[in-house]
């Protein structure tokens, strides 16, 4: 009796995902819904790299102990909103070298024209007048090296953070035109509930952990009364109408509480302002705020248990290190040898 024979099919690789946050600030609820949230779902379909980025940290003046500590902090928190370290690679970005040797190699393959086009340069220069160093005008070369470095298939972002990945897939289309197929050219993948969560103060801005009115952000590590308050003293408007209007600039207070409220309830911003329908802001805003402690308590617990084992967290740190190493490495040799580099 013949055998059949039947081709055996490898299984199909995964995309690759990375992304990082910078550890220069108190985690935002912004940060945590425009991000680290998606992330835990992503990390079930994708190869997911997730860093600490404190390389970028350092482009606006830091105090060295506490980078330190927010860095350990930031990597507690991954893990305590649900990232999963048997899942995914989590490393800190300054443990992996070939993070600041690949943007030398693409800082030479980047114009400088090009550099002086992105917003993010324009916006911190102006805050940061007395600091308008190379490494901020550079930021975003390192950025395109850190996604380059794994290969990365996608990068989840927000609508702000897209030229930051046109700007990466120009110098990777201009490197491959010289030198054939070395990077995977990264597609961004954009969030769409919740993707851009506004300040309680300013709503027509982007919630932001530089933001100098405290009242205009909510940290993850806010006393649960704390995060009631500024929920409550939100600005909205005088119409005193519940909808969801996002078009609408008048209503960019309302529209952003109902933003937010939709994702802590695994809802959507219309329905939930049809169930408040008929009533008036401060009711809507104390349920906002319920909302939201309830949805951070259990990442606060969380996390209180996972920043006392520092053992646990250092082997989280070097494993994840040893494992961006042995996938970055590979690349980086690959460039050196196109640039025309002795590698060993």
């Amino acid at each position: 009796m013949e055998t059949e024979n039947k081709e055996i099919q490898a299984p199909e690789r995964r995309k690759r995902i990375f992304s990082g946050v910078q550890p220069s600030g108190t985690i935002t609820l912004g940060n945590y819904i425009g991000a680290i949230r998606n992330w835990v779902n992503l990390q079930e379909e994708y190869d997911c790299a997730f860093a600490m980025m404190d390389m970028h940290s350092i482009t606006v003046r830091q105090t060295p102990a506490e980078l330190r500590k927010r860095t350990l902090e930031l990597l507690a928190l991954y893990i305590a909103c649900g990232i999963d370290p048997e899942k995914c690679i989590l490393f800190i970005q300054s443990h992996n070298s070939a993070h600041a040797e690949l943007a030398w190699v693409l800082n030479c393959y980047t114009y400088m024209g090009e550099l002086q086009r992105m917003t993010q340069f324009k916006d911190k220069s102006a805050r940061h007048a007395d600091n308008i160093n190379a490494g901020l005008f550079t930021y975003p070369v390192l950025m395109a090296a850190d996604i380059l470095l794994y290969q990365a298939d996608c990068v989840p972002v927000g609508k702000d953070q897209m030229q930051h990945i046109e700007i990466c897939r120009d110098i990777a289309n201009r490197f491959n035109a010289l030198y054939g197929n070395v990077f995977t050219i990264p597609e961004g993948l954009l969030v769409k509930s919740g993707a851009k969560i506004m300040s309680l103060q300013e709503p027509t801005k982007k919630m932001s952990k530089s933001d100098p009115n405290p009242k205009g952000f909510i940290s993850m590590m806010d006393d649960f009364n704390v995060i009631a308050k500024k929920i409550k003293s939100a600005v909205t408007d005088s119409e005193g109408i519940i909808e969801y209007r996002p078009e609408d600039d008048s209503k960019a207070g309302i529209n952003n509480l109902l933003s937010i409220m939709a994702v802590m309830t695994d809802s959507n911003p219309e329905k939930v302002a049809e169930g408040f329908e008929g009533q008036g802001y401060g009711a809507f805003k104390s349920a906002v705020a319920e909302a939201v402690v309830e949805g951070i308590r259990p990442i606060r617990e969380e996390y209180d248990r996972i920043i006392k084992d520092k053992a646990y967290l250092q082997d989280i740190y070097r494993n994840g290190a040893e494992q961006a190493h042995r996938i970055a490495d590979r690349t980086l040799k690959k460039v050196y040898k196109k640039v025309g580099f002795v590698v060993e």
